[in-house]
């Protein structure tokens, strides 16, 4: 970035769409941050990966950076960030390998469990491995409990997730997953409060205001993160001093572990004894009315057009 830069000098494509599970969230982000960004002065073109002729538009285009909001399978998983390696166009978020990375949850927690960061046991079966009417559930539940979340490993907005208790749900829950997803992960069932931190910054990131989600369902599934009145958002979360430090380390710590830049936000359950869960890390947090990042950012101070403007210029830092 130089020091001549200014929005409207700043060419954007907004990239939101795709062919993902998550297209129509993409699509509501695509609209939410394309209006942050033209309030703060950026020109900008909308292109959706899932037409042909916005990827010509994209490669052949005069852009100065890309701004993300693609959720999901090819966008959120680095296959869009190889391409924008490649045509040499900055953009917003983690690298190829983060965004790869963070996108697969079994994978994410070996990375977890080795910077010291607590998170749920868990065992993780693949497509290609499977024995029709011989998955070892037994085994699993000797593993990770009676009481477990089955959940696709490679998919987000909670698509495919579910929560079940004893073999015989166990196994029906995997088999729905498995319609989603050729890697399931099933892992320990943490029971408690449900909480997210958002992380901003490349080499110094520094963790946003704690929210606490109340999701009107029995946990913050698809409904309870997209449908108006699915959740509420209480941010600066009603925790102690040292219960927020706490966790806002532990964002970071896990934005560091998988190699993040830009942006993350990684969610927690609290449980009963006080001790925090991690469960995931997303690399391109949602832009919609009523996602969780843009609320941070205004509990941080920043407007939605700011923290826009703050997201492009980290990109242009690289």
């Amino acid at each position: 970035m130089t020091k001549t830069f200014t929005p409207h000098t700043c060419k954007v494509a907004l990239i939101a769409g795709g062919k993902s599970g998550e297209r129509e969230i993409s699509l509501a982000s695509g609209e939410g941050a394309k209006e942050a960004l033209e309030q703060a002065g950026f020109p900008v073109t909308s292109i959706d990966p899932a037409k042909r002729e916005d990827l010509v538009a994209l490669i052949e285009g005069d852009f100065d950076v890309a701004f993300l909001c693609l959720h999901g399978k090819y966008g959120e998983d680095g296959t869009m960030q190889g391409m924008l390696e490649i045509i040499g166009l900055p953009y917003i978020g983690s690298d190829v390998w983060s965004s790869a990375l963070a996108m697969d949850k079994s994978k994410s927690k070996v990375f977890y469990e080795q910077a010291g960061l607590r998170t749920p046991r868990s065992v993780t079966l693949y497509a290609a491995d499977r024995v029709e009417n011989e998955m070892p559930h037994k085994a699993i539940t000797a593993a990770v409990g009676e009481r477990a979340v089955v959940k696709p490993a490679t998919e987000g907005s909670a698509l495919g997730v579910f929560i079940v208790t004893g073999e015989a749900e166990i196994a029906a829950a995997i088999e729905k997953a498995f319609e989603i997803d050729s890697e399931v992960l099933v892992e320990t069932y943490i029971e408690g409060d449900e909480f997210t931190v958002a992380v901003i910054g490349n080499d110094e990131p520094e963790a946003l205001p704690v929210i606490k989600i109340v999701p009107t369902n029995e946990f913050y599934d698809f409904e309870s993160k997209y449908a108006p009145g699915g959740s509420q958002h209480l941010c600066p979360a009603p925790l102690s001093d040292e219960q927020t430090a706490e966790v806002q380390r532990m964002a970071v710590d896990a934005h560091k572990a998988l190699g993040c830049r830009g942006v993350s936000r990684s969610d927690f359950i609290l449980d009963s004894e006080g001790a925090f869960w991690l469960l995931e890390t997303n690399t391109i947090p949602g832009m919609t009315g009523t996602s969780l990042l843009p609320d941070a950012g205004r509990a941080a101070g920043m407007s939605f057009p700011e923290l826009c403007t703050k997201l492009i210029k980290l990109a242009l830092e690289r």
